[in-house]
Parts: structure tokens; sequence; C-alpha cells
């Protein structure tokens, strides 16, 4: 026996006021708009009906902060997995947009030499084959029912990309990964295929800050 079902889900709104790029930096929780997303995604994972046999996210505040309430809705543990993590990022702590942002400053221009890798921060295809490592182990740790993986957007994109058997460099302007949204994957024999994707907190999404990695 193994999961049915992993639903990998995004964490909410991050209070961040001075809007820089937050990567892995401690300290970033979810705002409270984001508390009341993650509680839209938990009240879907329960509206579907199914079995969630676990629940893991990754270790930094924002995910824990959104597994706790589906953690409460299927009165389950939340396990910590580090493959889930957000990637390291040249730019964690900087303005991106704006007049004074880190791309207008030449000092940062070398971290910028290479997008397809990317050279600003962990390579897609280290992001691709951890999170794709996590979601096998995960997927074989249960004896039936769904697991829940609480991650970050880049992490979550870069397995629909692979799994979708398309080039892992991409704009970043294009993914398809909202606050507290919920990617599904099933299995066809030995192989994960994403069978869907929903978008809870879309309402409250407006206006919402989204700032983590590029």
């Amino acid at each position: 026996m193994a999961a049915s079902q992993i639903h990998l889900v995004r964490h909410g709104e991050v209070f961040n006021s001075e809007r820089v790029l937050y990567g892995r930096l401690p300290g970033f929780g979810l705002s409270d708009r984001g508390l009341s997303m993650a509680e839209m995604a938990a009240a879907d994972l329960v509206a579907r009906g199914r079995p969630v046999s676990r629940i893991i996210a990754s270790p930094l505040q924002r995910t824990r902060e959104s597994a706790a309430p589906i953690a409460a809705a299927f009165v389950l543990p939340v396990d910590i997995d580090p493959r889930l993590i957000e990637p390291a990022n040249f730019f964690e702590g900087k303005r991106m947009r704006g007049a004074d942002g880190a791309l207008h400053d030449p000092r940062n221009w070398r971290a910028l030499v290479n997008p397809l890798r990317p050279s600003w921060g962990e390579p897609f295809q280290s992001i691709a084959e951890r999170m794709l490592a996590a979601i096998g182990d995960a997927h074989r740790s249960v004896d039936g029912g769904d697991v829940v993986l609480v991650s970050h957007q880049l992490p979550i994109w870069m397995v629909h990309r692979a799994l979708g058997g398309e080039r892992l460099a991409h704009d970043p302007r294009k993914r398809r990964c909202g606050l507290s949204s919920i990617t599904t994957l099933s299995w066809r024999g030995t192989d994960a295929v994403e069978v869907g994707y929903s978008n809870p907190a879309v309402d409250l999404q407006a206006g919402a800050t989204d700032v983590g990695a590029v």
C-alpha cells in the first residue's frame, strides 16, 4: 500500500512590510490574510472527503503555519522534510522592485549571468530532484490515504514542469501556483502524474504580497 494522492499546498501570504525577497530568512510568518488563506486550503481538502494519512511541511515558519489548519482539520501532526524548502537565493533580504530595487544595482548583476540555471540560486534541476524524491518517499510512507506536502511556489512549479516533461527554465511571471493553492498528484503504475489544481484562496489574492523567491 501507498498514498493514493499527494497534495502539494503552497503557503499563504507572508507578512512582509518591507517587500523584500525573504527566501529562507527567519522571522517571516503568515499575515492575517495568509492565515485565512491557509484555512481555505484546509477547508478545500476537507470538502474533498478523502482520508489524509500524513502531513509534511517545509521547515520554514510560513509553511509550518500554513500546515497547522490542515493538521487541525485531520487531527494529525505535522512532520518536517527539509527537501520541501524554498531554494536559497542571492537576493534574500533585498527589495526587487522599484527604482531602488536590487536589479538596478550593478554590484548584483553578477548573479544574473545565467537565468537558465539560474545563477542567483539553487539550480532548477536540483530543486526538481529533491522535490520528486520527497514526493516519492511520502507516497511510500503510508498505508493508504492521501499525503499533504506544504511547500513553496518555485519547488511546486518545478514538480509541475518536470512531470509534464517541460523545460525547467521558465518565466517566473507565468507560474500557475497561487497562494494556498493545491496541486494534486496521483500515480499511473510507478509514475507520478498531475491530476488537479485548485486555488481556494483566489478571492483573497488581489493585492496580496507575493515575494518569496525568483
